[in-house]
């Protein structure tokens, strides 16, 4: 595997675990009541008429600045 491909390998396999934790997050909620007593930063849950949307701040920010790290140390 050539070295200027890592980077890309590394990002795609952190976007497909935090795709799968946030698909998997909703299931949970149903099923753990108990979630949404979780820090706001950690998952936010929003509830209703049995519609469940459920993020994880944290990991979109974590997404988004090693997105940016990676364009800028791109344009450098």
């Amino acid at each position: 595997m050539e070295p200027w491909y890592r980077p890309f390998t590394v990002l795609g396999l952190l976007l497909i675990v935090s795709g799968a934790l946030l698909i998997a997050l909703p299931i949970l909620a149903r099923h753990l009541p108990s979630l949404e007593r979780l820090p706001w930063i950690i998952v936010w849950v929003y509830r209703r008429d049995g519609f469940y949307f459920i993020t994880s701040p944290l990991l979109i920010i974590v997404s988004l600045v090693s997105l940016l790290l990676h364009l800028l140390s791109r344009s450098a």
